[in-house]
């Protein structure tokens, strides 16, 4: 019997990340839950023990280079190899350019560009020759148009779509794809956050806004978290294995490009 596909999920305690990290476990992988609140990856972690699934906590800041390299570590100590990374760790919020605070711009910009290289650069190390690797990066419909007050966000998420086109290529002959899955809206507590804050920029309800957001959908509706692990479930299996530097859309038809 082939061992199980080690897999390392970011930001794996609560939204998307928990639904990728129970999909993967389900799939029949061995994953390791990564976040910097402890309360939230146990929580999740014993979620998934209970069902009999195989599930490892870390805590990890993904902007400390000394901290993901100890999370890592722990990761292969535990299981000897790391096959699957799913870069999900990421922070939005709402940074007008005439804010005379840049803090929320370096934190946006160091969780989720800098964070992401820090992890992948670390877990590349650690991923066996021809084995099925992925690096599956989690963008958004922001990584391909604007949105106003969100230059760090969509900056972020632009920028992980050409890091996964450029590290695609770079490790093809490792047997390793690179691909960025792109939400649109999503039923979680960052779109709830998002409802809030452009409604207040907007000066209307947050009911009002979600109404708007809900229209500009084809499909007229948000997705839920397991959609998007269902997708990325897809990309980590074998059968993806001819899908690599692609940034593929989940959005209900919000882009088309």
């Amino acid at each position: 019997m082939a061992k199980p596909k080690i897999a390392l999920v970011t930001g794996g305690g609560t939204g998307i990340g928990k639904a990728i990290a129970a999909q993967l476990a389900k799939n029949g992988a061995s994953v390791a839950i990564a976040s910097r609140s402890r309360s939230h990856i146990e929580a999740t972690v014993a979620e998934l023990s209970a069902a009999g699934l195989a599930a490892f906590a870390v805590q990890m800041d993904v902007r400390n280079k000394s901290d993901v390299e100890r999370g890592i570590e722990e990761i292969v100590a535990q299981w000897g190899a790391i096959h699957i990374l799913v870069n999900n760790a990421g922070i939005s919020g709402l940074t007008l350019i005439d804010d005379d605070d840049d803090s929320k711009w370096y934190d946006i910009v160091n969780t989720n560009l800098h964070g992401m290289y820090l992890i992948t650069k670390a877990v590349l190390k650690h991923v066996p020759e021809n084995s099925g690797g992925r690096v599956i990066n989690i963008s958004s419909v922001l990584g391909k148009f604007g949105v106003p007050g969100y230059t760090a966000y969509c900056t972020t998420k632009h920028g992980m779509i050409g890091f996964t086109r450029a590290l695609a290529l770079e490790v093809a002959q490792r047997g390793i794809t690179v691909n960025t899955i792109c939400p649109g809206w999503v039923e979680t507590e960052m779109a709830t956050l998002g409802i809030n804050e452009n409604a207040a920029l907007q000066g209307i309800t947050p009911e009002q806004f979600k109404a708007q957001a809900v229209a500009a959908v084809p499909i007229r509706r948000f997705l839920e978290a397991d959609e998007i692990a269902e997708l990325v479930g897809y990309v980590a299996s074998d059968a993806a294995s001819g899908i690599t530097g692609q940034a593929i859309n989940i959005c209900g038809g919000q882009t088309m490009v």
